[in-house]
């Protein structure tokens, strides 16, 4: 079953993104700045309260949560995707196609050319229950 945010946990939540270790630096926060979106967009309710500083200005709330960013061999990105799909952790994961144009329809004609078990992630994002996160992520390192 998929992990939804709605639905009542007694467990705490964890967010994390794991990429592909190899991507030069502005591609790998490009990777997880779009499936940091998607998450959000998936789960709106992971951004917090709007904040206010000492002034009364009003900022737009964050994740509270923080969200890790974790590197891994391309090749482990597959794994995780489907061990975490497998466990019912909401998965959202980013085709190295969608870096190579910027027409999102010629990226989503690209992906439909590729079988799944074929498909190449720069980048899969994670969000479930704290434990189930980590048992899929634990072993990696913060993104240099």
């Amino acid at each position: 079953m998929l992990f939804h945010e709605d639905e009542p946990s007694v467990e705490p939540t964890r967010c994390a993104i794991v990429v592909d270790q190899a991507l030069p630096a502005l591609r790998a926060a490009n990777a997880a700045a779009v499936v940091a979106l998607t998450l959000g967009k998936r789960h709106p309710r992971l951004a917090g309260p709007d904040l206010v500083d000492a002034s009364g200005g009003r900022h737009p709330g964050l994740i509270p949560i923080g969200i890790a960013v974790l590197a891994a061999p391309v090749q482990d990105l597959p794994m995780l995707r489907d061990k975490a799909l497998h466990a019912g952790i909401d998965v959202v994961d980013f085709p190295v196609q969608g870096q190579e144009t910027t027409d999102y329809a010629a990226f989503a004609a690209e992906v439909t050319r590729v079988p799944r078990a074929s498909l190449t992630y720069v980048a899969v994002g994670f969000y479930g229950t704290r434990k189930a996160v980590g048992r899929i992520v634990g072993k990696y390192r913060l993104l240099p």
